[in-house]
């Protein structure tokens, strides 16, 4: 790995095969770096002697010509709502805060077997429950753009690790957009995959209906690389069975000219800070270059789906949590206390009724994709705003800044569609702003192809944070 930490797992992988790189060294290198890093406060727990064994294993066996593949010896990082066996797993919660669990989640078995080396689990949410990586119990996260900004959430551990070359990839989870809201915020490429595409067994629960596990990575094809490596039937988790898995790394060089785009342009899609929006129409020019059919479609009916997301996660989340609630709601913090007691008073009917609703809006968005490939949108409609920021001020009034966060996202968690953020350019503070590309049921391989052309065309995902980001340090 470069000084900066800034090479690609692609890159990494033909060195490391080659043998002009040793994973030794590139897990040492990446130890150093967490540990110059500790400032965003990335990481819940650092594997390091874990690490240093899986490297000097991979390089044995890379040298005895047993190459496992792409992902043989580059380091990676897991959210810490994902079990490790015999490692701490806190779920970013007091209640777990000594929890070892006894099994491997299906994803960290699926990346141990494709010899990725795990250098750590970072942090979170408390349980997944928000979007800005502020934590009651382990303390924020920093945004490497910006110290004194979140990295979104809840998978801003992730995020931060990967803008910061604390590893070359991780693992999140997205229930409402916790896997696309840092990557664009951080300014790297976050993949929520279709549902059903990849396990959840062994990954903390937030919502069973709205939960997906996938890559956050410093390129399009390095996410490729990893869904390949962990997307696939798992009799553990049912909502995978039956399914094909592409090769995801090979549509990362498919053609995408003459395929039609819609570019989301209702109301709520529309409202977005300037910045954000120059660079989302800024994109939508490069696609048009890259031969892309671009026409303004409307989200059907925006806001019943974000209530209806809301009424399915809340009483999902509540009925999870109700052993903890009941016998030590003092243990949580008072933001996801307030979240998970709300759930509690969301009947059947009203549950019951969203999902209908739910059904009704996945049927309109499928009829919408019938004869598009894709949708497109800002990921975010504003960049990183400060730590402890709860309002905002868009459209010429302040809102609720965890609401504005998640708006474009959490409907796509509620379709279950797999949709990407890429990197797409910078506010006049230097925080950067994401593209959200959303594909058809299972159509991973479109969305990354339409990434991958755009990253080409442009240089955003080069771009990498200072050394010392500017701002307040912990």
């Amino acid at each position: 790995m470069s000084a900066r930490g800034d090479a690609s797992i692609a890159d990494l992988g033909r060195r490391l095969r080659a043998r002009e790189l040793s994973p030794v060294t590139l897990v040492e290198d990446v130890l150093a770096r967490i540990e110059q890093r500790r400032d965003l406060n990335a990481f819940l727990t650092v594997t390091a002697d874990l690490a240093r064994a899986q490297a000097a294993e991979a390089e044995r066996e890379i040298s005895a010509g047993r190459y496992r593949g792409p992902l043989h010896g580059i380091p990676v990082s897991l959210k810490d709502l994902i079990d490790t066996r015999g490692i701490r797993t806190t779920y970013g919660s007091r209640i777990f805060a000594e929890h070892v669990p006894d099994r491997d989640a299906a994803v960290a078995t699926r990346l141990r077997h494709a010899g990725a080396v795990l250098i750590g689990k970072t942090a979170l949410h408390e349980f997944a429950y928000g979007v800005t990586n502020n934590n009651p119990h382990f303390g924020p996260t920093r945004n490497p753009w910006a110290l004194d900004r979140i990295p979104g959430g809840s998978s801003g551990g992730a995020a931060a690790a990967v803008a910061a070359g604390l590893g070359a990839a991780s693992i999140g989870t997205d229930t409402g957009g916790s896997i696309r809201i840092p990557a664009a915020f951080c300014g790297v490429v976050g993949l929520k995959p279709g549902y059903g595409r990849v396990s959840r067994h062994g990954v903390f629960p937030l919502a069973w209906t709205l939960d997906h596990v996938g890559p956050l990575a410093r390129t399009v094809e390095d996410a490729a690389l990893l869904l390949g490596a962990i997307a696939g039937p798992d009799p553990r988790d049912p909502t995978t069975l039956g399914q094909r898995v592409p090769d995801f790394a090979a549509a990362v060089r498919r053609p995408v000219d003459g395929l039609c785009v819609g570019v989301l342009d209702d109301p709520l899609h529309r409202e977005a800070a300037p910045a954000v929006r120059a660079a989302f129409e800024e994109a939508c020019e490069v696609l048009r270059t890259l031969g892309l059919r671009l026409e303004p479609v409307a989200f059907p009916r925006p806001e019943d789906a974000r209530t209806a997301q809301l009424t399915v996660m809340m009483p999902e989340a509540a009925s999870i949590h109700e052993p903890w609630l009941d016998a030590r709601p003092e243990d949580y913090g008072p933001g996801t206390l307030a979240l998970l007691r709300q759930g509690v008073f969301i009947t059947a009917a009203q549950y019951l009724r969203a999902q209908k609703v739910r059904g009704l809006i996945v049927d309109e968005v499928d009829a919408l994709l019938a004869s598009r490939v894709a949708l497109i949108s800002p990921t975010v409609p504003i960049t990183a705003p400060a730590i402890g920021q709860e309002t905002v001020t868009l459209g010429g009034r302040s809102q609720d800044a965890r609401g504005v966060i998640s708006r474009a996202t959490r409907l796509i968690n509620l379709v279950g569609l797999p949709a990407i953020s890429v990197p797409c350019g910078f506010d006049g503070e230097g925080l950067p702003v994401g593209l959200q590309i959303v594909g058809r049921r299972l159509d991973e391989p479109s969305v990354i192809a339409i990434a991958a052309a755009y990253e080409r065309a442009t240089a955003w995902h080069q771009r990498r944070p200072p050394e010392a980001a500017p701002g307040t340090s912990s």
